[in-house]
């Protein structure tokens, strides 16, 4: 159970990921918030009954910059 002052976002809530990381292994690529959710580095998460929810990552913006000091030969 969270302790922090407000209380982080439950694992049901939709804001789920703002809630405190507990412990990260960035070698492994995972997060373990306080609200016992498994944050995956690619935006995936394990809930604590075992729900998996698909990476969520934004999609590309369809506006692409042109690489800066790039010369054609």
């Amino acid at each position: 159970m969270c302790m922090h002052q407000p209380p982080c976002p439950a694992a049901v809530d939709s804001d789920r990921e703002a809630a405190h990381t507990l412990s990260a292994r960035a070698e492994q690529g995972w997060s373990l918030l306080c609200n016992g959710v498994l944050l995956f580095e690619d935006t995936g998460e394990l809930l604590p009954d075992g729900q998996v929810i698909a990476p969520h990552r934004p999609a590309p913006s369809s506006l692409s910059m042109p690489a800066q000091g790039v010369v054609a030969a």
